[in-house]
């Protein structure tokens, strides 16, 4: 269970159509309303001028539930579902299809693939925009499940801070720090500071973890017309008690295995996983005039892991396989784009034109000490339970026991909005994609090579009056795929067509609603990994998807706002039978809070998580039963710079497993009833 399982799902940077730039300076969300122009479509739509679902998760949502993770915040993602397959590795669904799409104000990704790797704390963001679907035009590579896409803080015009504190159960501990403003008298220097610290143990045994994150950027109005962005951030994550895998959930003959306690974990005392992330960025923007922009964007990203990890690979009574490993390795990305947008008038109508160009490369070394040839020991599977046993010797490894290899894509795109008539507007583009890969993947030949392929757009939106839209989006999908296949080889890229209709609306009182019907088709997916060697490998499926998605966001009445959705997905393979049954058929995600009117300085909320039975694509034996979870908050503002909240998650203590993605049938229990308290000072 290396490394390169996240290793080999790296997916290069996005060639999107999306708005004409990110938010600018002191631009703040709206209670629980994204920014009018997020970075969800490079022409400056909004969402109700989107021929796709979109989801925002605001920074008001984040501070009012304390999600301080992408995993604790997109679990409160309508249509997204978040799959915890390790206590330091995490996998993200929507519509039946893994989210491979992850981007900074729209541009390359975070991690280094589909699979969150330590954790991502969210102190950096104003918010998180979630594009749902296919996105072969507005970000890259046309995976039919959502792009995700993270909205810096900005330095602001006028000064403000902000520090936070909170404690929770199991010692947690959590400060942030958030100052930005004017630098000069004029203003035409900005900056803003970011630090959190965030530490603490776990429900689970011997599980800790302490998260800091630094992040400084600055703007230079260089002239009236040009801008340029700068900034850097450090995020460490490092855990103790890690594990690959969960708690095994049946024994080598297939039975199910149950377990009296949740704080149940097979992470030794002396397992960790320390993953170290730099990001420097620049931004450089023109204004010509006449509403046409330009943008060039460059992008390094440096990742550092080191680890000490232990796994059950099997058990029977209580014998356990056991496997352990010591890895380092070292990941480079470099991201670029030039884009030049603008509205143009064609048969006496006004129309708007993006296009650009995008490069990427990564390159990842790493290497694996093992504790012998075979990597595999024996153990008794209650001592892995207690914790108890020792560390075994890693110093054996040989030629072929690591990586080095890098990955290259570049991209042309166009695409234009026309306004075919004052309430009908026609959204087309296409981007021509080369892909490159070379070098060795533990012995196997990294090769890619994919030139000149084109991926088509369009989209079609029809204005039924100044509230309600309804609209139609198709797409091919194409994405090259850096997983291997159970031959050796790398997987085919993922090929298809992704189709969306709905209607969108926008209420007076400020609600924004949405419902979407979606078919997707899709060929080579990866399907269940097999642990073979020292990695993963992966057979090429088809699938075929459809579902329903319903969703409001907003000011539903004054004091009141809601964020919630409910998915239907229905996800069957190329026989026609009902595939990947990890990922629930029904789900509720929602959050709503209120001022009381009596008491305005008072605020209470719920946030409500409800999913269908899933099971495991493996064992039909292995299931978790549908089930719901309740959060309450309530929030006290003092005075005009003091505050002071409570959070209580899990109200119920309902007891269930995180997951059922891991072909290995393995899982970690939820965390029990548990509650934090914060203090807040804001100027």
């Amino acid at each position: 269970m290396p490394l390169t399982h996240a290793a080999d799902e790296i997916t290069l940077p996005s060639t999107q159509i999306q708005s004409n730039g990110v938010a600018q300076a002191d631009e703040q969300s709206q209670g629980y309303q994204g920014k009018t122009a997020t970075s969800t479509t490079r022409l400056g739509l909004s969402d109700k001028e989107t021929p796709q679902a979109v989801t925002t998760v605001t920074r008001d949502q984040i501070d009012d539930f304390r999600m301080n993770s992408v995993k604790s915040a997109l679990r409160s993602a309508p249509s997204v579902t978040v799959e915890q397959i390790e206590t330091d590795r995490t996998e993200f669904t929507s519509r039946g299809f893994n989210i491979n799409t992850f981007e900074y104000d729209g541009m390359g990704m975070p991690f280094t693939g589909d699979l969150l790797v330590g954790d991502q704390d969210l102190a950096e963001y104003e918010q998180i925009d979630v594009l749902h679907g296919a996105n072969g035009l507005m970000s890259g590579s046309g995976n039919p499940s959502a792009t995700v896409n993270f909205v810096r803080k900005r330095p602001t015009k006028d000064v403000q801070a902000k520090i936070s504190t909170s404690v929770g159960a199991w010692d947690n501990r959590r400060l942030d720090v958030d100052v930005s403003g004017p630098l000069t008298d004029s203003g035409n220097v900005r900056g803003r500071f970011i630090y959190a610290h965030d530490k603490g143990n776990s429900y689970l045994d011997r599980y800790s973890h302490e998260i800091n994150v630094a992040a400084g950027l600055m703007d230079f109005d260089l002239t009236d017309a040009d801008t340029l962005t700068v900034g850097f951030s450090q995020h460490n994550s490092d855990s103790n008690g890690s594990s690959w895998g969960n708690l095994p959930l049946s024994d080598s003959d297939g039975n199910p295995i149950h377990y009296g306690s949740r704080s149940s974990n097979v992470g030794q005392p002396w397992t960790y996983w320390n993953v170290h992330t730099q990001r420097t960025f620049a931004e450089l923007k023109h204004d010509f005039g006449n509403g046409w922009n330009s943008k060039l964007s460059v992008t390094g990203i440096r990742q550092y892991q080191d680890t000490d990890m232990f796994y059950i690979a099997s058990v029977t009574g209580d014998d356990a396989s056991a496997y352990a490993t010591h890895i380092t390795s070292k990941t480079d990305q470099v991201i670029g784009e030039a884009q030049l947008s603008g509205p143009f008038t064609l048969f006496g109508r006004d129309h708007d034109l993006t296009v650009g160009a995008n490069y990427g490369r990564t390159h990842l070394k790493a290497n694996e000490h093992d504790i012998d040839a075979n990597g595999y020991y024996d153990v008794p599977f209650s001592s892995a339970l207690a914790g108890t046993l020792t560390r075994p010797s890693l110093e054996y490894t040989f030629d072929t026991n690591n990586q080095n290899f890098r990955d290259t894509q570049k991209s042309l795109y166009a695409g234009t909005r026309f306004s075919l008539m004052d309430d009908l507007h026609w959204i087309v583009g296409a981007r021509m994609l080369s892909a490159d890969g070379s070098g060795l993947d533990y012995g196997a030949d990294h090769y890619t090579r994919e030139h000149g392929k084109v991926t088509p757009y369009s989209g079609l939106v029809y204005d039924l009056n100044d509230q309600w839209s309804v609209y139609g989006s198709w797409t091919k999908i194409y994405a090259p795929q850096y997983k291997v296949s159970s031959d050796g080889s790398m997987l085919d890229p993922l090929e298809g067509t992704s189709k969306e209709i709905g209607i969108k609306g926008s209420l007076d009182s400020g609600l924004n609603l949405t419902a979407a019907l979606f078919k997707t088709k899709q060929e080579n997916v990866a399907g269940n990994g097999q642990y073979q060697g020292s990695r993963f490998v992966y057979d090429p499926m088809d699938y075929k998807s459809h579902g329903v998605e319903l969703q409001a966001s907003g000011e539903a009445m004054p004091g009141l706002e809601v964020l919630g959705g409910y998915t239907y997905v229905r996800i069957d393979d190329d026989n026609d039978d009902r595939a990947r049954k990890f990922v629930p058929t029904h789900s509720f995600r929602g959050m709503a809070t209120y001022r009381l009117p009596g008491l305005p300085k008072a605020k209470v909320g719920t946030r409500v998580s409800w999913q269908s039975a899933v099971q495991s694509d493996t064992n039909s034996d292995v299931r978790q039963n549908a089930y719901a979870l309740v959060d309450l908050m309530s929030s006290y503002d003092i005075d005009e710079h003091w505050s002071t909240s409570v959070n209580l998650n899990n109200v119920t203590d309902r007891k269930y497993l995180m997951s059922l993605y891991d072909s290995a049938t393995s899982a970690n229990y939820g965390a029990p009833r548990n509650v934090t308290a914060s203090v807040t000072w804001t100027y």
